[in-house]
């Protein structure tokens, strides 16, 4: 099949994941879905950056007068980053939920799984395009606090920080996303599901802090450990969070389409 020889021309796994990133990467540039949703985040961020910088321009004056007063940084860049997490929180499921659920309504699906390739290397590539995309998104939104370097002093660290953290939110909505579409063949029951997930780990940390703040519950919440990110605490802790919700959503999609590959 064309898997085979894509698999023959470019060899090695990584050539295949990237190429079916390459092909969701595409597909997704061509929905004007795509670039509505990347038109509308940018209008709904350019209106709250210019809302904080108006903010920081009218306690400019008072800010001088304290001592270690605020910087710019904290007072427009942290509470963007801040604000961008909850719009992608929203926007995230309308980019994943078709990604696998609508292969499946094709009837697709099983031609996809039944090719020469991995199920490791499709769950990969779908994910490294949605990706792709994402990390284009993230991009955008970092211009707009780097424009204020011409004007002002930012913090590089707080800054780096906080687009670590934005990225790792991604990766991990992503995975998310992704699992929770393999699981349907209906896009917009995905895309509700992976809303109520990504709502539940953000606000479980309420229930977490009426409680021992070391609690679980409170170790769950996406919202602390992207909240520590944002004001530059950088810990380990808050890393592994990520990198296993990351690993465990992939490996959950994987195992899904492994066992509907193993039942044909």
């Amino acid at each position: 099949g064309s898997e085979m020889c894509i698999r023959d021309s470019f060899g090695g796994s990584s050539r295949v994941i990237f190429t079916i990133a390459g092909k969701e990467l595409k597909t997704l540039f061509l929905s004007p879905m795509a670039w509505s949703i990347l038109a509308v985040v940018q209008a709904i961020l350019a209106y709250f950056f210019l809302i904080y910088l108006d903010y920081f321009v009218q306690i400019q004056s008072q800010l001088t007068m304290l001592p270690n007063a605020p910087g710019i940084t904290s007072i427009v860049v942290a509470p963007l980053f801040a604000t961008v997490a909850i719009v992608l929180l929203l926007v995230v499921p309308l980019l994943t939920m078709r990604v696998v659920s609508e292969e499946r309504r094709n009837m697709t699906l099983s031609l996809l799984i039944s090719a020469p390739v991995s199920v490791s290397e499709i769950i990969l590539g779908k994910y490294f395009g949605i990706l792709g995309f994402l990390l284009l998104m993230l991009l955008m939104v970092c211009l707009m606090p780097f424009s204020l370097a011409f004007v002002g002093t930012i913090d590089g660290g707080l800054v780096a920080s906080g687009v670590l953290g934005m990225f790792l939110m991604l990766c991990s909505f992503a995975a998310i996303g992704l699992y929770l579409s393999t699981l349907t063949k209906q896009p917009t029951v995905a895309a509700v599901s992976t809303f109520g997930v990504l709502l539940i780990l953000w606000i479980v940390d309420i229930a977490g802090k009426t409680e021992n703040q070391d609690s679980i519950l409170s170790y769950l919440s996406m919202l602390n450990h992207n909240q520590a990110l944002l004001r530059g605490i950088f810990s380990s802790t808050d890393i592994i969070y990520y990198l296993l919700c990351i690993t465990v959503f992939l490996v959950l999609s994987i195992r899904r389409l492994d066992a509907e590959r193993l039942q044909q």
